[in-house]
């Protein structure tokens, strides 16, 4: 089994990247259910944004360890 991300827009899927060696395949597609954060409404303007981005880049691929999950709450 192989899991790539995608959007889908305008009734499109478009992969974040191509699968390797794979010509044909069948799939299953799961939408998730994506929640748009609205900074302005929370006082936060597009520098102050990309200046938190740029820090939380730093720790990104630590926090996305697999070992990581046990933080997350559902």
């Amino acid at each position: 089994m192989l899991t790539i991300k995608g959007t889908y827009k305008e009734g499109k899927i478009i992969l974040a990247e191509t699968p390797a060696e794979l010509r044909e395949s069948k799939v299953l597609v799961t939408f998730i259910e994506t929640k748009e954060i609205n900074l302005p409404t929370r006082g936060i303007g597009k520098a102050q944004a990309a200046e938190l981005r740029g820090k939380l880049n730093t720790i990104a691929d630590d926090w996305n360890r697999p070992e990581m999950d046990i933080y997350d709450v559902d």
